[in-house]
């Protein structure tokens, strides 16, 4: 995820009180002189001011507010549950919640009759509503008491969808749209399988490796596995991928099977849902991705 332009600021000085003054941009703290002339570096004096003190608490509760945010919209996504358009409406004032939910696709939780790029969020006269731009270009309005921000294995109209966004200059905080998706094959596997081995053998030269590419794409790394979470068909899904991170992180893994889990039982794949699968795919097609190739001789 990245991290919010905070330049929203940057229009406000705050007096250091020794003849500086000080603002957050790009999620830094700058400093100006007297005259105006803003500096390369903030000067050692001013680091030891109050006043600079007070802004780098703004600035990190900024950045963490911002990241809080992005974990939100990831887990509504993830979830595919509805959520409230009030709660969009409220959220959509804060700079922050607005730069994540702007241009994610949504559509009413009801239906999907229509879909769109949300462009705005309000609840005037207390109504609730949103406004978005659909395929055609139009700006409609969905006043739903509820809308889905559908995960993009679900989007039937995706390349539609990716095509009209790359004309209309769309550009996500959140990778929904351009998220990397694995549709479930049509043939389902067979009723007793329980993992796949599409990604096993993979060798690591040090599982350290193995852990450290898992968790920097945002896994989590527990009893040998990588790990992610998903919330489908109203159950708690957990995906595994086997990277033999139990082992001493200078020791050689090697990868092995990919299987899903509810209550700590193994889910048959045929009976795992598209947004547990393609996410569960993504998470072993990614750390997959990294192994070591050997040269040929």
């Amino acid at each position: 995820m990245g991290c919010l332009d905070t330049a929203s600021t940057n229009s406000h000085w705050l007096d250091s009180g020794n003849g500086y003054e000080l603002t957050i941009s790009d999620g830094e703290i700058r400093a100006r002189n007297k005259k105006g002339k803003e500096l390369k570096s903030v000067p050692a004096s001013v680091k030891k001011t109050e006043a600079f003190a007070d802004l780098d608490g703004l600035r990190l509760w900024l950045q963490n507010h911002d990241a809080e945010c992005g974990m939100t919209v990831e887990t509504w996504l993830l979830r595919a549950l509805p959520v409230p358009t009030a709660v969009i409406a409220e959220v959509w004032k804060d700079e922050a919640w607005r730069s994540w939910l702007y241009d994610l696709v949504i559509q009413p939780a009801e239906n999907n009759s229509l879909t769109g790029f949300l462009r705005d969020a309000n609840a005037d006269n207390g109504q609730a509503q949103v406004s978005v731009v659909d395929l055609e270009g139009e700006t409609r309005t969905i006043d739903a008491s509820e809308l889905i921000i559908p995960h993009p294995v679900l989007l039937e109209d995706r390349e539609a969808l990716q095509e009209f966004a790359a004309d209309l200059g769309v550009d996500q905080r959140f990778d929904q749209l351009f998220r990397a998706v694995y549709p479930p094959p049509e043939k389902a596997a067979p009723a007793e399988q329980e993992s796949l081995d599409t990604w096993s053998d993979a060798r690591f030269e040090k599982s350290l490796f193995a852990s450290n590419r898992a968790r920097q794409a945002g896994f989590q790394v527990r009893g040998g596995y990588a790990v992610t979470h998903i919330y489908e068909d109203d159950r708690l899904i957990e995906a595994r991928f086997w990277i033999g991170a139990d082992q001493a992180p200078e020791t050689e893994a090697i990868s092995g099977e990919l299987l899903w889990t509810a209550d700590d039982e193994t889910v048959p794949v045929r009976n795992v849902g598209p947004i547990a699968y393609s996410e569960g795919v993504r998470m072993a097609t990614h750390i997959h991705a990294g192994r070591t190739i050997e040269e040929e001789a």
